[in-house]
């Protein structure tokens, strides 16, 4: 290691204003708070016993856990972002209930035309993580399932292949669920 990377490395990590240390802090700030809010949202209690307890659970796993969030090349987090999640969080159900009445259908009534395939879709996203992401979004929509992620594409099975194009089936597959995704990893 040179002289250079020690002294980095002693500084701490840096956020993304640049401040040594504090972005360690804030992400496990945001994190607690995440956890608090899912403790009071999974309880659906205010009596000061569950809230003590939601806050000492939620303080051990910050402390447990925040170390490997950082490690595995989650962004930090920010209101930002938390924001976008919890958008994306609505976009995905929504995309996830509007797939289920699709293949229902399709079930139900075997007149509607199927066509299986193997597509191709291209993204923008740089960030692991956030492909990891896109490619689990897509296998949760029925009728898509992700088989492999290779750079900046990926190789998709569609139920019923309604663009063979790589920029139309990459719109029609993941268009909005990239672009929440840019918001929250890149």
């Amino acid at each position: 290691m040179s002289v250079e990377e020690r002294e980095g490395a002693a500084a701490g990590p840096v956020d993304d204003e640049g401040a040594a240390g504090t972005g360690g802090f804030r992400s496990a700030l945001y994190m607690f708070v995440l956890l608090f809010l899912t403790w009071i949202l999974l309880t659906f209690s205010l009596d000061w016993q569950e809230l003590a307890a939601g806050a000492v659970v939620s303080l051990v796993i910050t402390l447990f856990f925040e170390g490997s969030y950082r490690a595995i090349g989650l962004p930090t987090l920010s209101p930002r972002r938390l924001w976008y999640m919890l958008v994306y969080v609505v976009v995905l159900g929504w995309a996830i209930i509007k797939a289920n009445l699709d293949v229902a259908i399709r079930i139900l009534n075997p007149k509607l035309p199927i066509r299986p395939g193997i597509v191709v879709i291209r993204t923008g996203l740089t960030s692991s993580m956030a492909k990891l992401v896109l490619a689990n979004s897509i296998t949760l929509t029925p009728g898509t399932f992700t088989l492999d992620v290779i750079g900046d594409r990926l190789l998709i099975h569609w139920i019923d292949v309604r663009a063979e194009g790589l920029e139309e089936a990459t719109g029609i597959i993941s268009g909005t669920f990239e672009r929440y995704l840019k918001e929250i990893f890149e």
